[in-house]
C-alpha cells in the first residue's frame, strides 16, 4: 500500500483545497492526477492507487470544493465554471510544485469527475499526456419526468437549492466490502447543488456536440449495467473525439462505480496498460494550423454558409425570426443598432457592455432586456470582466519586471474594457495606443476617453491584418491586446499574418492578451438571423477550438501562460509571453 501525504493548495480564488499525494520513492517527472466522482473524496482512490502499481509515477487526488476535507458548503459551488477553474489551478499547481511537465501528466477521473476534466480539456486545451475516463456522467439518469426544466425553474425561484442523491451503495458496486465502506464513510456528501447538476447537464451537452475539439489520447472505461448514467451519451461522446489514439472498453456486468467493482482489476489493468503505452509513444498533437481548410469546424462553417430552402422547416423558422427582428424587434434599441452597424460591430459591443435596456415603449424595453440577456451577450460581458482582470494582472506583472508600460490594442472598438481598466490603475504609468479600422469607433472611443478624463490614451485608425504596419508601431508595445477580432475571420492565414506582425513589433518577453470563441450554443441561430458589419452579410462564424487558437499563437512565437473562460465555455481570454528573439 502506498502511503498518502495530506496537503492543501491555494486555488485560483485563494481557497485552500485539500489533496492527497502518493509520491514516488525516487524523484520522477511523471504524474497521474485523480478526480473523484460526485459526492466522494480523494481517500476513496487508495485501492486504485495501489492496484495501478506504477512506482515510477507520483499520484495526486483532490477533494473538490464542498467535498471531503475541502472547505465550502457541501455539494455546492457558485457555478460549474468555478470547479473548472479549480481543476486548472490544481493541475498547474502539481506541475509547478512537483516539477512535472504538463506533457507528462495523465488525468484519470470517474463519473462527474470525468465530465469535469473532459470539459476542462475541451475549454482550456491543456497539453497533458492522456485522459482516462471512468463512467463519465454526461447524462445522469433523472427518473422524474421533465426533471431538467423543473430544476431550471427551481433555480429561478431559489438560486441556492439542493437535491439529495437517490443512489445507494448497492447501485454502485457488487462488492460487499466496498458497499459497507461507502455506507459508513462520513465524508460522503449526499447533497448536490441544483446549479451544479444543471451545469453538469449543460457541460455534457457541450461535450457531446463538440467532442471533436478534444485531441488528447483518451481511454474510456464504461460500466455496462450502469443505473446512474446513460451509456448512449458516452458512446456519442467517444465517437466524436478527434483524439488520434482512443479506446473504449465496456464491462458488461459492472455497476456505476467502475473502479470499485468486484473485478476492478480489469478496468484498472486497462488504465495501467494505456498509460504505460502513452509514455512509450511520441506525444500525439495533430496540427490545426490548416483547420480553416479541413476539419469539423470547417465543415460546420460550410454548412452555415449554404442558404436554407424557404420551404424547409428550419428555413421557415429562421425566415420568421428574421421578419420579427426587422419589424417588432426594432422596438429594441439594441436590435436597431445591430441592423444599422452590424450585430458584431464595436458599437454593438459597447451597447452590450453597458447592459441598460432601452427601446420604444415598454414592449421595446422588454424585448431589449431579453436580447441583452441572451447567452452570447452574457458571455461577452463575462469576457470583458476576464479581459479586464487579465489586463490588470499583466500590467502589474510587467511593472514588477520594470518593463515600460506601453499598451497596444489592434482592434479596440470603443476600447471600453481598456479605459475601464486604466481608470482603476491611475498609479501605473501606462501609455495606450488603441487602433481600429472604423472611423466611427475611433471617434466614439476618443469621446469616451475624454468623458472619463483619461489623458494617457491615443486613438488611431489602423489595419489589424497589415503585418508591416503592426511590426513598425512605435513606441514598441510591451503589452498587446487582440479582443473579439480573430473570431470574426475564418481564415487562419490572416490570423497568422497578424500575429507575425505583432511578434515582430513587440518587445522581447512582451505579453499578448488574446480572446477566442471555442464554442457557441447559438452559432446556427446567429448565422441564420443576424447580419455582420461587413456589408450586411449574414454573420457566419467559424469556431476555432482553443487548441487551434493556441497553436496559431505558438507558431507566431508566443508561449501561453494563463487562461480564463466564462462559465458557459463560450469566450476565453488568454495571456502569452513572446519568446525572446523570435521575429
Amino acid at each position: 500500500m502506498r502511503t498518502a501525504k495530506e496537503c492543501t493548495f491555494s486555488s485560483w480564488d485563494g481557497t485552500a483545497l485539500f489533496y492527497r499525494a502518493w509520491l514516488a520513492d525516487k524523484p520522477t517527472d511523471k504524474a497521474i492526477i485523480l478526480f473523484h466522482r460526485g459526492h466522494e473524496h480523494s481517500g476513496r482512490w487508495q485501492d486504485v492507487v495501489d492496484k495501478l502499481n506504477l512506482p515510477d509515477f507520483s499520484l495526486f487526488a483532490w477533494d473538490a470544493r464542498g467535498h471531503g476535507l475541502s472547505p465550502g458548503e457541501r455539494g455546492y459551488a457558485e457555478n460549474f465554471g468555478v470547479l473548472l477553474q479549480d481543476v486548472d489551478a490544481f493541475v498547474h499547481f502539481i506541475s509547478v510544485e512537483y516539477k512535472i511537465p504538463m506533457q507528462n501528466i495523465v488525468v484519470l477521473a470517474h463519473s462527474v469527475g470525468s465530465v469535469l476534466v473532459s470539459t476542462w480539456v475541451h475549454d482550456y486545451a491543456p497539453p497533458i499526456r492522456a485522459l482516462v475516463l471512468g463512467s463519465p456522467a454526461l447524462r445522469v439518469r433523472l427518473y422524474l419526468p421533465f426533471a431538467i426544466p423543473l430544476l431550471r425553474l427551481l433555480l429561478k425561484v431559489k438560486p441556492v437549492s439542493f437535491v439529495q442523491s437517490y443512489v445507494k451503495a448497492k447501485l454502485l458496486t457488487h462488492d460487499p466490502v466496498k458497499i459497507a465502506s461507502y455506507t459508513a464513510d462520513k465524508l460522503i456528501t449526499r447533497a448536490i447543488a441544483v446549479n451544479i447538476l444543471i451545469g453538469l447537464y449543460d457541460a455534457g451537452t457541450r461535450l457531446m456536440r463538440d467532442a471533436g475539439a478534444i485531441q488528447t489520447p483518451t481511454l474510456m472505461l464504461v460500466s455496462g449495467a450502469d443505473w446512474v448514467v446513460k451509456q448512449s451519451a458516452q458512446r456519442q461522446f467517444f465517437k466524436g473525439l478527434s483524439s488520434p489514439r482512443k479506446e473504449m472498453h465496456v464491462f458488461p456486468d459492472f455497476f456505476h462505480d467502475t473502479f470499485n467493482e468486484k473485478d476492478n482489476h480489469l478496468p484498472i489493468g486497462k488504465a495501467r496498460e494505456f498509460i504505460l503505452h502513452e509514455f512509450v509513444q511520441p506525444t500525439a498533437t495533430p496540427s490545426l494550423l490548416n483547420a480553416h481548410q479541413v476539419g469539423y469546424t470547417k465543415n460546420e462553417y460550410d454548412c452555415l454558409l449554404k442558404p436554407l430552402s424557404l420551404f424547409s422547416p428550419s428555413g421557415l423558422v429562421f425566415a420568421l425570426s428574421r421578419f420579427m427582428l426587422k419589424t417588432v424587434g426594432k422596438l429594441s434599441q439594441g436590435i436597431r443598432i445591430g441592423h444599422a452597424t452590424g450585430f458584431d460591430s464595436g458599437t454593438m459591443l459597447d451597447y452590450v457592455y453597458r447592459n441598460q435596456a432601452e427601446g420604444w415603449t415598454l414592449l421595446g424595453k422588454m424585448i431589449d432586456r431579453n436580447y441583452l440577456d441572451s447567452i452570447g451577450w452574457k458571455g461577452i460581458r463575462l469576457r470583458k470582466q476576464n479581459l479586464q482582470k487579465m489586463l490588470k494582472q499583466t500590467i502589474e506583472r510587467a511593472h514588477a519586471e520594470s518593463k515600460p508600460l506601453q499598451l497596444l490594442d489592434i482592434a479596440t472598438g470603443h476600447g471600453r474594457y481598456v479605459l475601464d481598466t486604466l481608470s482603476q490603475m491611475p498609479a501605473y504609468p501606462v501609455r495606450a495606443l488603441l487602433r481600429d479600422y472604423s472611423p466611427l469607433n475611433i471617434e466614439s472611443g476618443m469621446a469616451l476617453a475624454t468623458q472619463m478624463g483619461l489623458t494617457n490614451v491615443t486613438y488611431e485608425q489602423g489595419d489589424a491584418f497589415d503585418k508591416k504596419s503592426l511590426a513598425q508601431i512605435k513606441p514598441t508595445p510591451s503589452i498587446v491586446i487582440v479582443s473579439g477580432l480573430y473570431e470574426l475571420f475564418p481564415d487562419n492565414e490572416m490570423i497568422s499574418t497578424s500575429l507575425q506582425g505583432l511578434a515582430a513589433g513587440m518587445a522581447d518577453d512582451g505579453y499578448l492578451i488574446y480572446t477566442n470563441q471555442p464554442w457557441h450554443p447559438q452559432v446556427v441561430l446567429i448565422a441564420r438571423t443576424l447580419t455582420s458589419h461587413r456589408n450586411g452579410q449574414p454573420w457566419v462564424m467559424r469556431r476555432r477550438t482553443q487548441a487551434e487558437m493556441d497553436q496559431l499563437v505558438a507558431a507566431a512565437g508566443f508561449e501561453k501562460m494563463a487562461m480564463a473562460i466564462d462559465e458557459y465555455g463560450i469566450f476565453s481570454v488568454s495571456v502569452a509571453r513572446k519568446t525572446a528573439h523570435r521575429h
